[in-house]
């Protein structure tokens, strides 16, 4: 997350901060073979890099064009059911079939038009493999240019949230979401389920007439309910860009072209943190050419998205977590914004290609930040970005830690999403723009989204634009040993630019003096720090503080009551190391109430590397449960499968004057036991 350095300024700036920072079914239909295959994972049908290893499909054989959408959104059933249809645009003349990703989709008939009218298709779906789901192949003999296919989804599938009225602000009306990104697409519509496939859509969405529904389309700021929507798309898009949303909708400007979807109760508090939102579109647009999606609105969702912002074309989704009163967490609309250059105009082809979406738009992210809210504040980020990279990139697999990631190497697209494809994507763009200057890389970028306007590429079509559009013009400023170092190395290359920032500085030396005196920098001193200040105080911490230590510092900036998330995502694991429990009932709330899992996750990890921390992690996630999105519930439940097995307690002889088995014992001290304030957890 991005914050403006002078929009921080509280003389307790902790209370002035808010939260930011079943296998597949198929039934037997007329025309159909009912046959089940067993479960297979994507098999190399094209050569690499070009082969997507998170998909089944065929696109070098047939590839869609459109997508025509016509659904019932039902809250009671917790389901999407009806059609999808497919114009298809054949590549291979000797194809036969349409090999779509599904998941967990009951599918109830398949229908091909060849010019002759709907005819029954015979398919195949084969049983779930665990990260893909099904494998979805129809037989279409003559390549009809029209497929269709009835379906309804599952009320658990993973990319769908459903949320009773009283998850919501309102606390009236239901509320639904989508998160398509990476593979979730195919739990909610049969697709080719590939950032290398775009395609335009349009749809038809029928639901109870209460509620307000939305897509990543052409929103009419005038909509009215009343049970029936109707929306375009005419820019192609990847899948993992597919979006849906339903609730208790309103909508208000912030330009011409701008505006805040939200509920009542937010929708005026959205609307005056974000009304910078039009600058950062011209900002972007006088950097790197034209916004061409005619819109740019923001979707403020439930605080269990589990995201901070997903770059929906034209409808960003954004966490509450960010409305804090004083605009202080916006720059994150800067990074969703910056995605309509570098991720929705010119896309990864695969997720082993993720750092040309998340590196470009980090950096993009930190120019428009820089030239709306200054350079000082724009090389803290930096800094903080970066210690979070050397932090992170040691836990991570070294074939992960290079840009270039290996599809083999990624057997989850989760598998890519780390700093490396954000921080050290960025951290390349950097180097290029210190070697040849930032004018010409800004020339560079410019003609690369004009280049490659709504294509998705790989990393050695980047690599080929690079070397002809901007190494050529100066072939002595980077040599190809740095490139390769960059791209194909894991770790943080030796000619990584370096980022000094004084305020941060200050703040080390502020904590130095503490730990070493145990005397609080002055308020005078505290009373201005800006968020990422607090942050870096935070993360420069020792591994575990002393109980006395942690009082001190929760006594004078109320660490554990902070209402800024990217605070207690920091404060609460370091509670949970030093063992101080007065943290415990906040942060307990903290992670049942936010569902965004960068916020929550390092709590539960720190909390499962001792028994007693799984059995709170278990406690608070059977709490949390039900206002959790499926991928924040599945990324829980991973940590505490993975925490470390107890060791067995030691076995000693009977010693003179310890009790036989089944005498009784006088009582043991526990030193620790009731300081509920100073030991273990109450």
């Amino acid at each position: 997350m991005r914050f403006p350095p002078n929009l921080f300024r509280s003389l307790v700036p902790l209370f002035a901060m808010s939260l930011l920072l079943a296998a597949c079914q198929r039934e037997p239909t007329p025309g159909t073979t009912d046959t089940t295959a067993p479960a297979k994972r994507p098999e190399a049908a094209v050569t690499a890099p070009d082969r997507d290893e998170h998909s089944y499909a065929e696109p070098h054989r047939v590839m869609i064009e459109d997508l025509a959408l016509d659904l019932a959104l039902d809250f009671d059933s917790r389901t999407l059911a009806g059609t999808a249809t497919y114009t298809l645009d054949w590549k291979d003349g000797e194809a036969d079939a349409l090999v779509l990703d599904t998941r967990d989709l009951t599918i109830e008939a398949v229908e091909g038009d060849a010019g002759d009218g709907w005819q029954p298709l015979d398919y195949t779906l084969d049983d779930a493999d665990p990260v893909f789901g099904s494998r979805l192949a129809i037989q279409a003999p003559g390549q009809p240019g029209q497929v269709r296919v009835t379906y309804r989804t599952s009320p658990g599938a993973s990319g769908l949230q459903w949320l009773e009225p009283s998850m919501t602000e309102g606390g009236e009306l239901p509320f639904m979401f989508s998160q398509s990104q990476a593979i979730h697409a195919r739990s909610w519509v049969p697709l080719q389920d590939t950032p290398g496939v775009r395609y335009t859509y349009t749809a038809r969405i029928t639901t109870r007439p209460d509620v307000m529904v939305l897509m990543s389309a052409d929103n009419d700021p005038d909509a009215q309910r009343g049970g029936e929507f109707t929306f375009s798309m005419p820019q192609k898009i990847p899948s993992y860009l597919m979006a849906i949303a339903a609730g208790d909708l309103v909508f208000k400007p912030i330009s011409g072209r701008s505006g805040v979807w939200a509920e009542p109760a937010t929708v005026d508090a959205a609307v005056a943190e974000f009304e910078d939102t039009e600058q950062m579109i011209a900002t972007a647009e006088e950097l790197y050419g034209p916004y061409r999606w005619e819109r740019y609105d923001l979707l403020i969702l439930p605080p269990s998205f589990p995201y901070g912002g997903m770059e929906n074309p034209r409808l960003s989704f954004i966490t509450p977590t960010v409305i804090v009163g004083d605009k202080s967490l916006v720059s994150l609309i800067a990074h969703e914004l910056a995605h309509s250059w570098s991720g929705n105009l010119v896309t990864n082809a695969s997720w082993k290609d993720m750092w040309l979406n998340e590196g470009f738009t980090s950096y993009v992210e930190n120019r428009i930040v820089e030239a709306i809210y200054g350079e000082e504040f724009a090389d803290m980020e930096w800094v903080i970005a970066r210690r979070g990279l050397e932090q992170e990139i040691g836990t991570v697999r070294p074939a992960l830690q290079v840009l270039a990631v290996d599809g083999a190497d990624a057997a989850d697209p989760e598998d890519t999403f780390s700093s490396v494809a954000y921080d050290k994507g960025a951290w390349f763009l950097q180097f290029l723009e210190e070697r040849f200057g930032r004018e010409q890389l800004d020339a560079f970028l410019r003609g690369y989204f004009d280049h490659f306007t709504f294509q998705s590429i790989s990393t050695p079509q980047f690599v080929d634009y690079l070397k002809a559009e901007l190494v050529a013009a100066d072939p002595t400023a980077v040599s190809e040993a740095e490139l390769d170092e960059w791209l194909h190395q894991p770790g943080i290359p030796a000619s990584a630019p370096q980022v000094l920032s004084p305020r941060l500085g200050l703040v080390d030396s502020a904590r130095l003096a503490w730990l070493g005196s145990a005397q609080l920098p002055p308020p005078q001193l505290t009373g201005e720090w800006s968020s990422q200040e607090w942050i870096h105080f935070l993360e420069g911490m020792p591994e575990t503080l002393s109980l006395e230590q942690m009082a001190q510092l929760d006594t004078a900036y109320m660490f554990s009551q902070t209402p800024n998330g990217e605070i207690a995502m920091r404060w609460f694991p370091l509670a949970v190391r030093s063992g101080y429990a007065v943290a415990y009932p906040p942060m307990e709330e903290f992670l049942v109430r936010v569902g965004r899992r960068k916020l929550i996750m390092p709590t539960y990890e720190a909390l499962v590397q001792s028994p007693e921390g799984v059995a709170v992690a278990r406690d608070v996630l059977e709490r949390a449960r039900p206002g959790y999105h499926p991928i924040t519930t599945a990324s829980v439940e991973q940590v505490i499968a993975r925490a470390p097995e107890p060791a067995p307690a030691p076995v000693s002889p009977v010693l003179e004057g310890e009790p036989e088995p089944g005498e009784a014992a006088e009582p043991a001290i526990d030193p620790e036991a009731g300081d509920a304030g100073q030991g273990g957890r109450a």
